[in-house]
Parts: structure tokens; C-alpha cells; sequence
């Protein structure tokens, strides 16, 4: 990951090189709200009069956003107002993606990059520090959420009960925040401290020991819009009152999701279940649950024959009945768990992205959340 992530940087450089001396013959800031009269109207419109004020219709935001969570509660706040585009492709796990120079030129050209942040695009740093767009402003959604500490082990750091209670004990010190350093100034536009690459934080991912999976609480969901929703305000005030209306009808659907959550969640038979990677900290700190992952924070990790061992031990012990497993990576260790100890699998979505066969059933952050919310029903119910 080390190396690939040098060559990336260097990669990076040179992109930029180039794309400046294109972007800078362009006679002005790329990022600026363009006030350049739109070449067609609406036939359902009444025809524009003469004068100045009607003449320049108002250019909607730019908005580019990483990956799916951040495209949905964009989207949402954005309405009309925004165009709003997904940087990671449909099908494509983002913790491993990296922009193309195609990409870069589109963040070069926005007025807003919407990122979740704690480590999730160990991307984004070194392209707003070589982005040569001072306008474009940076908006880092998981600001100001106490984010929980993880690792590539934690998965397997588990002593069953116990130690499984302890790894969302989550009430950390300032110290594990500090080092995160989510205050970065004025909407997140000025310094990016996220440097992951000191000692022992070489590992894939580069989560930097964070767990970024925060869109995962709809409690923390709601926060995470609220954070966009002050951006777009930021970067288009004239239009503030209209954001917060539609922040507004969003948040309400995430309240009435997360009321669902809790009603559906308490009194449960059991309270801990097991998943293939350490996405659900969030979810199962905000519900009272035990999440027992099989692998730490990187989706693509593979336990060892002593971990695949552990987890079977705790799956028997509890009478573990359901092995859950995502759409995006390889289900096959979640599968061969289960068939050792003769239980079934089913999905339980990190919602890192959408499969385009879920696009096309018109599926959504609410209605995927919905169904992870039975899954887990029915697993804890057993």
C-alpha cells in the first residue's frame, strides 16, 4: 500500500503540472459560480423580458462527492439548486479508489468536493494541497462527530464477551481526537492534517486508525447533513433559507429511520452479531449492539487460519445462527464460516456503494438502511 501510494503521489504531481497549464489558460478561477446566461430555456416558462435582472438566470452549484453517502445527503440538501455528482463509480468499493486526472479536473471545476473524512479517501488531502482552486471549498461531512478509534485487528482482538464489549467502549480521550484533528477552520478549507503515513499507519486503507463509517448511525447521519447543509449555505448564501428547507424534509426521514432503528433494535434476544468487516461501530454503539467483525476495517482483509478458528469458537459458543456479508467484496470467508457451523449468511450493506443492480431497483441510502434494519432483526431474533 506504502508504494503504491508514493507512486500515486508522484503521479499526482505531474497530473497537476499539466492540468494547470491547461486549467490556467482558461482566463479565470474554475471554481466561481459562472454568471454566463443559460443557451436554453424551459418552453414552460414564460419568455424572459428584456431586462438585465431576467436576462442571466442563477448557475446551479458545482458539487462533486466521493462516494454514495455523501452523493445521497448532497443530493438531498442540493436540490434544485446543485448539481451534484459521484466521484466513485457505481460497484466500486471506495476505500481502495483513487481519482483519474478526469477526476481531479472535475474537483478542479467545482465549487464544493463533499468528503466524509476520518480517514475513508486517503485520497483527498494531497488533492487539495495541490489543487490550485482557491475558491473551491472543502467540506468534510464527519467534522465534529466524536470519531471512534479502530484497526486492521480489531476483528480479531475480540475474548469474546468481554473484549467484545471493550471494543465499543467508545468514549475516547481528547487525545484520539487530536490526533484526527477535525478542526480544520473555516468549513474545512484550510488545513488538511490528515496524514496517515507516520509510523504504523502503513496499513491498507489507511484509516489511520479511525473508523471512518459513521453514515452508518442514522443519528450521525443527520449530523453529517447538517454539515453539508452549512457549506452550501457558506458557498451560496442567497440561497441558504432554501437549503435548510430541504436539509429540513431530509433529516426528518433520518429521525423517523433512526425512531424505526431504535423501537425495532430494543428487546432483542441476542445483542451481538457477526460481519465481515468493521463497518457497523456507529450503528451498534447507537443501539446498544455488539458487532464481532471477521476482518478489521479494510473490507478486502482475509483472517488467518487462528481468526477463522476464534470466530467459529465465538459463533458456536453464542449459538451464533446468521454470518452476515456485504455486496461490494468476496463473501467467501463469511460463507465458509457458516459452513463450519452450520449457519446461513445474509447481507448486511456498509452502503460504501451502490451495485448498479441496485440503482436500477431504484434503491437509496433509506431503503437499504431499511433493509439492513431487518436483517439484523431477524439475525437477533433467532
Amino acid at each position: 500500500m506504502k508504494n503504491r501510494r508514493d507512486t500515486f503521489k508522484a503521479g499526482m504531481g505531474a497530473s497537476f503540472l499539466s492540468l494547470m497549464l491547461i486549467l490556467g489558460g482558461c482566463g479565470s478561477n474554475a471554481a466561481e459560480v459562472a454568471t454566463t446566461p443559460a443557451s436554453t430555456t424551459d418552453s414552460n416558462t414564460p419568455a424572459a423580458s428584456t431586462t438585465e435582472e431576467s436576462a442571466a438566470p442563477a448557475e446551479k452549484l458545482k458539487v462533486e462527492t466521493s462516494f454514495y453517502p455523501m452523493y445521497e445527503f448532497a443530493r438531498n440538501v442540493g436540490g434544485d439548486l446543485a448539481d451534484v455528482e459521484l466521484l466513485v463509480p457505481a460497484g466500486t468499493e471506495p476505500h481502495d479508489w483513487e481519482p483519474t486526472p478526469q477526476d481531479i479536473v472535475k474537483i478542479e471545476e467545482a465549487d464544493l468536493l463533499v468528503y466524509n473524512g476520518a480517514g475513508m479517501e486517503s485520497w483527498v488531502d494531497q488533492v487539495l494541497d495541490a489543487s490550485a482552486n482557491g475558491d473551491l471549498l472543502a467540506v468534510e461531512a464527519s467534522k465534529g462527530i466524536d470519531i471512534m478509534e479502530g484497526s486492521e485487528e480489531e476483528g480479531h482482538d475480540r475474548g469474546h464477551d468481554e473484549a467484545a464489549e471493550e471494543g465499543h467502549d467508545h468514549d475516547h480521550d481528547a487525545a484520539a481526537e487530536e490526533d484526527h484533528d477535525h478542526d480544520h477552520g473555516e468549513a474545512a478549507t484550510e488545513e488538511h492534517d490528515h496524514d496517515h503515513e507516520e509510523a504504523g499507519h502503513t496499513h491498507s486503507h489507511d484509516h489511520g486508525g479511525l473508523d471512518p463509517h459513521v453514515w452508518l448511525s442514522p443519528a450521525l447521519a443527520i449530523e453529517e447533513v447538517r454539515g453539508i447543509e452549512q457549506a452550501f449555505a457558506e458557498k451560496d448564501p442567497s440561497n441558504a433559507a432554501q437549503y435548510k428547507s430541504n436539509a429540513d424534509a431530509y433529516v426528518a426521514k433520518l429521525e423517523a429511520l433512526n425512531t424505526e432503528f431504535k423501537d425495532g433494535l430494543s428487546g432483542t434476544k441476542r445483542t451481538d452479531f457477526i460481519t465481515q468487516h468493521a463497518a457497523f461501530g456507529y450503528l451498534a454503539r447507537e443501539y446498544d449492539l455488539t458487532q464481532v467483525p471477521i476482518a478489521g476495517l479494510s473490507p478486502e482483509q482475509e483472517p488467518s487460519a487462528q481468526e477463522m478458528a476464534e470466530i467459529v469458537e465465538f459463533a458456536k459458543e453464542h449459538d451464533v445462527k446468521t454470518i452476515f456479508f456485504e455486496t461490494l467484496v468476496s463473501s467467501k470467508v463469511a460463507e465458509a464460516i457458516a459452513s463450519e457451523i452450520g449457519a446461513k449468511t445474509a447481507v448486511l450493506n456498509p452502503l460504501e456503494g451502490l451495485t448498479d443492480e441496485e440503482i436500477a431497483a431504484g434503491e437509496d441510502y433509506l431503503s437499504i438502511m431499511r433493509a439492513n434494519l431487518a436483517a439484523l432483526q431477524a439475525a437477533l431474533n433467532e
